[in-house]
């Protein structure tokens, strides 16, 4: 009974890992990209966090800008780090693409 109890806590805690390993991963990929190609300064940066998401790419990463609290920058990490678009915050969808600070669609 141990081992089919230790196996399905394996089974089940494999892909957990994973997904979280790789949200961590690309959200530092995506960090030092910031601030080593970029050069921003981490204090610029309020958030970075790595997504799994169920369309493709299963993984991104959002980050925010503490001068622009209410926008959403969504990168790609995967061979090389792109800025992929951009998205309002929660319930504030009046935000003209010239407005933003730090769309560079062409990074």
């Amino acid at each position: 009974m141990g081992i089919i109890a230790a196996l399905v806590t394996i089974l089940v805690a494999t892909p957990i890992i994973y997904v979280q390993a790789n949200k961590q991963i690309y959200a530092n990929r995506v960090t030092d990209y910031l601030v080593e190609e970029q050069n921003y300064n981490k204090d610029d940066l309020k958030s970075v966090k790595g997504v799994w998401g169920v369309k493709l790419p299963s993984f991104f990463v959002t980050v925010t800008f503490k001068d622009e609290p209410n926008v959403e920058y969504i990168y790609f990490a995967h061979n090389e780090v792109i800025q992929f678009s951009y998205r309002p915050a929660q319930g504030d969808n009046d935000i003209e693409e010239a407005e933003l600070k730090h769309f560079d669609p062409f990074e």
